[in-house]
């Protein structure tokens, strides 16, 4: 693939611009969110290639932006946000992913390391046992096949209703969990016979679950507000997605897509950005099946919850008031959403493309939680599996410059490929257990993928987003346990 070495130009100690005039089409700058260090990294592959030809999609407004987590991805880097008109814009399945709202939740509960430690070993057993893992892993949940399209509707509403969880816990999750607009119709068949067996799964890859102690606290008023208390509190976290389903809702609309850009006389100089009119039936029935996949996730991330708080209770011989694991927040970074933004003194409605990116809204925004009216929208940043992951929170800064967007995680310096040619999984795992991490994965070599070595470092990340304005750091979590599958 190569270095990139088209120009950039430095705005301040954060930002860096690709000028609109770098490439023949292009209707907007390109903004890079990174430090000299982290530029350095991003500069080794082509991702920025990639954020100057998303600045050529119709319709997009003021900017084609990249996190610092940017790294190459399908069609849109991933680390990359675009906003689209409406009304004369394009929506693209490239600017959400194939892994539609991949997304993380945090859980804090009322233990202390010192209680879960002992146990940690067994716990992250019992959790391996409960919450099904890996490629093609099916789920506890006996789905009907005509039960799918409820799923799609109501998202975590539906497994709540099902036993799997708290009514409190729709009020910390993103759209309630529950994005309207749908319409099971726009998933085809091969689709939903995926998501059928797959509910309640963590799925492999980067998906995880983290048994975490809370390290440092930053801001303590903020943190205390979202329930975490003290260095030495366990977390939980949950970083998976719409599984085999959305994969496939990707993947029929990339096709669909591609018809309609001859249609539509759309031209691009990738293919990977197949896009359609926001307006127009294709953009439509994307948007509307795109939903769906969307509450599947969160379906999916609400049923693996409930297990997770019965695996703390059976393995510690506790009840659920004991272990609180009251959810803090879930957030998705695989979305394109219509949203309301302020541009030139008025509203405008846009359509939203964050792939690998957090929503990051501020304190007082209509959309977030009246729990956290005050402090703003919770953003949850998880790093590696080998070092910390961050809790925030969004900005006003965010809303004038992103969108009211942050970064989504770590991000790679190392595909999986060049990861496993490099790094052997049995070495990664005695790097972890040297550490005090507890690991259980589905095979080594999954392991070796998702060592330290091929990610960024979230530190860094997180301080760039904290340094430009866009989110600002609340609390550090380390891992004492992880499952991947």
């Amino acid at each position: 693939m190569g270095a990139w070495n088209g120009p950039l130009e430095k705005i301040d100690e954060y930002r860096w611009r690709i000028p609109e005039n770098y490439k023949k089409g292009m209707r907007v700058p390109g903004i890079i969110y990174a430090d000299e260090a982290l530029l350095k990294q991003i500069s080794q592959e082509q991702a920025m290639e990639q954020v100057a030809n998303v600045a050529m999609l119709p319709g997009i407004v003021d900017y084609s932006l990249a996190m610092p987590d940017i790294h190459w991805g399908y069609g849109f880097p991933i680390g990359g946000v675009a906003a689209m008109r409406v009304s004369d814009g394009v929506v693209s399945p490239g600017g959400v992913g194939f892994d539609i709202n991949c997304g993380v939740r945090i859980l804090r509960t009322n233990l202390t390391g010192e209680e879960v430690y002992p146990r940690i070993t067994e716990l992250i057993e019992t959790l391996y046992r409960n919450v099904p893992s890996g490629v093609g892993s099916k789920g506890k949940v006996k789905l009907r096949a005509k039960e799918i399209n409820e799923v799609l509707v109501k998202g975590s509403r539906w497994a709540v209703e099902q036993g799997y969880g708290r009514p409190e816990d729709l009020e910390t999750t993103e759209e309630n969990g529950e994005m309207s607009g749908t319409d099971p119709d726009k998933v085809s068949a091969r689709a939903k016979e995926r998501g059928v067996p797959q509910l309640g799964t963590l799925g492999s890859g980067n998906h995880f679950l983290e048994v975490a102690l809370v390290d440092q606290i930053y801001e303590p008023e903020i943190a205390n507000t979202m329930g975490i208390n003290q260095p030495g509190q366990v977390m939980l976290l949950i970083h998976c997605g719409s599984r085999g389903l959305g994969h496939q809702v990707a993947d029929d609309y990339i096709k669909e897509m591609m018809r309609a850009m001859v249609k539509y006389e759309i031209q691009l100089p990738d293919r990977q950005l197949a896009c359609s009119p926001v307006k127009s039936p294709e953009g439509q029935s994307y948007l509307a099946a795109m939903r769906c996949a969307a509450n599947y996730a969160w379906a999916n991330r609400q049923c693996i919850t409930h297990w997770v708080r019965e695996s703390f209770c059976q393995t510690l011989r506790i009840n659920s008031a004991e272990a609180g694991l009251e959810l803090i927040y879930d957030v998705t970074h695989n979305i394109a959403k219509i949203e309301e933004h302020q541009r030139k003194g008025k509203k405008e409605k846009l359509c939203v493309h964050r792939k690998g990116a957090t929503r990051a809204f501020p304190p007082g925004h209509p959309d977030v939680p009246a729990k956290y009216s005050a402090i703003g929208q919770p953003v949850l940043i998880p790093g590696d599996m080998g070092r910390v992951s961050y809790v925030l929170v969004g900005t006003e800064q965010a809303m004038k410059e992103t969108f009211g967007s942050t970064c989504h995680g770590a991000g790679r310096v190392m595909s999986r490929t060049a990861a496993k040619r490099h790094l052997r999984g049995r070495d990664v795992l005695e790097s972890l257990q040297a550490r005090g991490i507890t690991v259980r994965a589905g095979n080594l070599a999954g392991l070796a993928e998702e060592a330290s070595e091929a990610y960024k470092d979230v530190s860094a990340v997180v301080g760039v987003t904290q340094g430009a304005g866009i989110s600002r750091i609340v609390a550090r979590t380390k891992p004492i346990g992880v499952i991947k599958g």
